[in-house]
């Protein structure tokens, strides 16, 4: 669980706090007084972890075209093996909408526990998810959301905007650092038609313009190395002078270093990536190429959802919070992965 943002009070510890900061409060108060009693919630039914009755949970994803696609079936699958009390019925993953929402209807008809969908479009796989929860089956959503909530129990997924804001405020601190006044900062995108390429660009845009600074050059690429590597060739043909780049995907970022090294400017400027590749943590560890850092957007979500799927199939709630069931939404940190912490973030790497 240690990839679920626990917010809220520990139950044990905390409660009691709670309890006897009323009781001092209230300790010298009348019978006539109408003070506010606060009451604790009743604790959890037990810990999440401990094995509960026998689930089956359906896992449908995209086909693994992508390193961040294929960890997040690979951490599904591993994370299912680490509960007795699971078993994990997985389709192929495909690109071919039709054939996804085929692949859930037989998970539907198969009468699972709950469902974990990563839907290759989620407006297209909207209906068949509703079907499910029309079932009774608990569907839990995850990243790439559904048209609407009643298609899904609990969602899971990315920060995109906040994935933007965190690798602007870490190059606005290392531009500031280096008493760089109006550093030229450029950007090489996702694809642009992708609504998450759009969130990542604005908070990145507004997180240096909060710091006094602005994107100088932006160009979008498409998510591959290939790409990465053409159009960064270009934005650093038509800048001269860069003081930071920002490159949203680590497998993209491939081709942008292979376009930076190729431009012989490994040394002028420093890059940050996005999504938390191992070969990206890896550059970054050893400090030798520009890349500095990069943003994580974790595929362990996926473990974390097959992990909600179990509690949800089998009505356990969160021991560390107050509430009684599973969120209905819960949204990954996008944290930022430098020198400092990496070893950290290596076991969450994706190949």
């Amino acid at each position: 669980m240690s990839q679920l943002h626990r917010r809220g009070f520990l139950l044990g510890g905390a409660a009691l706090g709670a309890g006897a900061l009323v009781a001092g409060c209230t300790g010298n108060s009348s019978d006539k007084d109408t003070a506010p009693q606060v009451k604790a919630p009743p604790a959890a039914s037990g810990s999440s972890e401990a094995p509960g009755k026998p689930v089956t949970i359906g896992f449908s994803a995209p086909a693994a075209d992508h390193g961040w696609i294929g960890a997040i079936s690979i951490n599904a699958t591993a994370q299912a093996k680490q509960f007795s009390d699971v078993t994990l019925k997985a389709t192929e993953g495909t690109n071919d909408v039709n054939q996804q929402i085929q692949q859930v209807q037989t998970l539907i008809d198969a009468k699972v526990d709950a469902l974990v969908i990563l839907p290759y479009d989620g407006k297209a796989l909207t209906a068949v998810a509703r079907r499910a929860m029309e079932a009774g089956i608990p569907v839990v959503n995850l990243d790439r959301v559904f048209a609407n909530a009643l298609s899904y129990r609990t969602w899971i997924g990315g920060d995109n905007y906040g994935m933007g804001v965190n690798a602007g405020t870490y190059i606005a601190a290392r531009m500031k650092q280096a008493g760089k006044a109006n550093p030229v900062i450029v950007e090489v995108a996702g694809l642009d038609n992708l609504e998450l390429t759009q969130q990542r660009s604005q908070g990145f845009r507004e997180a240096l313009e909060a710091a006094g600074m602005k994107v100088a050059a932006r160009q979008a690429a498409d998510f591959t190395a290939a790409t990465g590597q053409r159009v960064a060739a270009q934005v650093l043909q038509a800048n001269g002078k860069i003081d930071a780049l920002w490159n949203h995907d680590d497998d993209q970022g491939i081709g942008v270093m292979a376009a930076i090294k190729q431009a012989g400017r490994d040394n002028e400027f420093l890059m940050v990536g996005g999504a938390g590749s191992k070969k990206a943590m890896d550059d970054i560890k050893a400090d030798n190429t520009p890349l500095k850092a990069t943003v994580l957007y974790p595929p362990s979500m996926a473990s974390s959802g097959i992990i909600l799927a179990r509690m949800i199939a089998q009505a356990k709630s969160l021991g560390d919070l107050a509430e009684l069931e599973v969120p209905a939404s819960v949204t990954t940190y996008s944290a930022v992965v430098t020198k400092e912490n990496v070893d950290r973030y290596l076991p969450t790497a994706f190949s």
